[in-house]
């Protein structure tokens, strides 16, 4: 296994330390150990990041689209021959298993490549006025330089997600990744570089305090674009600071996604799609399946089936490429999903299997609860951990109301009779909703929630789409 990894900011095309020499610890959640010092981005090197992305803007929005286009190619073919290396640093600092790590590097470096086919086909539009008076043109171009922010539970595929459709447009970026899991941004980052990608076109930078730099950096006048990934708390809080000075921000934030198991469902495809749709990642995903609605009739032997495959699930460092669940990230959160399934138990929830914490190591077994109540902390938050909770339900019209009943509208997932199944998708108040299946994600397909799990959509055409500006041009006809 490799034993060092990039740890270094990246502005105006340079590899370096912080302004002050500060690190921090990044730290490998299966046992403790740190496994590299990443440098503290200081003020001054965040707004020298902007600089740079600023004075490479207009070069880089005016490079043919041909040339933006293989060079993400370019960036898909290299992260493509070096895909295991790439899972290992995800493994490493976020703690997921192999298997997961391999599926996140598969899926995060499909963006590169759907992008790269973008690149060249931005739309724009040519028509006669009404009035017959004049010709409108309708052109599409960079909104300009963009600050992307991504999380720590899938630190490559959410960097991206935002990095392939913003540097399709043309537009310049820094990159700011969460904490926990710079390495997997430093590592894309210096692919991009191999491949060939302008100096300034891409920085990293890793401030902190990690709030007041970014508000720094949003306030920068070149700055007008947002990319944010995260919690509703925090994207509120971003919001505020976008509204100064009026900058663009799309943002995919926190999620509390519903599954309803109808009584027509067939349990053989219930059951292992329901485990795909919670175990995904370990259930740290915004995507994860997070409150479990279960018809009264087949309540009891969807709950033996789960518990069954659960209880098979095994634990342990994703290193180790048999185990099936990895760490947590951290301790901390390994607590806070401990504190959840606590407080289900004091309010009358059933621990059917799991239910434990590792003595070392930010570990969490796959855990099922019955008897939960709707409304309940664990029913109200996003867990994101292994734990299924499940509650049961008489009516289908309860069902959809108790699914919807959330300020959260990102994902939903239904089982049943697909022409049911497709009638009760429709009434659920969610951006994305699987009938019948466990995964959705795919480049092709627009990602995004409504309600307060936030703005805009990521991938497919709609993607590139948020890092250009329409302009009108008025032609005599």
């Amino acid at each position: 296994m490799t034993n060092t990894f990039r740890a270094a900011l990246y502005i105006d095309g340079e590899w370096r330390e912080g302004g002050d020499g500060g690190t921090f610890a990044v730290v490998d959640p299966a046992d403790g150990s740190t496994i590299a010092d990443f440098p503290i981005a200081t003020s001054a090197d965040c707004l020298a990041a902007v600089e740079a992305a600023a004075a490479a803007q207009e070069g880089w929005a005016a490079t043919p689209p041909r040339v933006r286009s293989e060079l993400l190619r370019a960036a898909y073919d290299l992260l493509t021959e070096e895909v295991e290396l790439f899972a290992e640093i995800m493994v490493r600092e976020n703690g997921k298993s192999w298997s997961d790590a391999m599926g996140e590097a598969n899926y995060a470096k499909e963006f590169f490549r759907w992008f790269a086919e973008e690149a060249v086909r931005i739309p724009g539009d040519y028509r006669l006025s009404p009035a017959g008076d004049k010709r409108i043109v309708v052109d599409r171009q960079p909104i300009g330089v963009s600050l992307l922010i991504t999380p720590w539970n899938f630190p490559a595929a959410m960097a991206t997600r935002k990095l392939a459709p913003a540097l399709a447009a043309g537009c310049t970026v820094i990159l700011k990744p969460a904490r926990e899991t710079p390495l997997t941004a430093a590592y894309m980052v210096e692919v991009l570089e191999r491949v060939g990608v302008p100096r300034g076109v891409v920085g990293l930078v890793t401030p902190v305090p990690t709030g007041p730099l970014v508000a720094e950096m949003l306030a920068h006048p070149a700055v007008r674009k947002l990319s944010f990934t995260g919690s509703t708390e925090v994207g509120r809080e971003l919001l505020h600071a976008c509204a100064d000075t009026v900058v663009s921000a799309s943002m995919e934030l926190g999620g509390n996604a519903p599954v309803i198991v109808l009584p027509g469902a067939d349990l053989d495809t219930t059951v292992p799609e329901a485990l795909l749709a919670k175990m995904r990642n370990g259930g740290s995903a915004c995507t994860a399946a997070n409150r479990f609605y279960v018809h009264s009739s087949l309540h009891e032997e969807f709950v033996r089936r789960m518990a069954e495959a659960l209880s098979s699930v095994s634990v342990g460092s994703g290193l180790d490429r048999s185990n099936q669940l990895g760490a947590l990230v951290s301790v901390r959160e390994r607590d806070k999903v401990a504190a959840l399934v606590d407080s289900a138990v004091s309010e009358g929830a059933t621990v059917v299997t799991g239910g434990h914490s590792s003595e070392t190591g930010a570990f969490y077994d796959a855990t099922l609860l019955t008897g939960v109540r709707h409304g309940s902390e664990i029913n109200a938050t996003e867990i994101f951990g292994p734990v299924t909770a499940v509650v049961a339900y008489d009516e289908v019209d309860d069902a959809i109301r108790m699914a919807n009943d959330t300020e959260f509208g990102l994902m939903a997932y239904v089982f049943g009779e697909e022409r049911e199944a497709m009638a009760v998708a429709r009434r659920l108040e969610s951006g994305m909703v699987a009938v019948n299946r466990g995964v959705v994600s795919d480049p092709a397909a627009p990602f995004g929630g409504v309600k307060q799990s936030g703005l805009g959509r990521e991938g497919a055409s709609e993607g590139i789409l948020e890092f250009l500006e329409e302009k009108y041009i008025a032609l005599t006809a």
